[in-house]
């Protein structure tokens, strides 16, 4: 299954996990808060969840991250 995450999505979703806000995610990876939103969109639809905290713990499921 992670071959259908980007490796910024992995980033993104790795972070998520560990408890970052998006404004923490943008600083630590150098992007804009809107570019982390839109990645948590995309990741939200390949997961099949919405909010927050159904991405992390799908990944977390589906042995994405661990």
């Amino acid at each position: 299954m992670k071959k259908d995450f980007t490796q910024r999505e992995l980033d993104i979703i790795n972070l998520l996990a560990k408890g970052y806000k998006n404004k923490e995610i943008a600083s630590n990876l150098y992007i804009s808060i809107s570019t982390v939103k839109t990645h948590l969109e995309s990741i939200s639809l390949k997961l099949g969840v919405s909010g927050r905290m159904l991405v992390a713990l799908s990944a977390i499921r589906s042995g994405i991250i661990e």
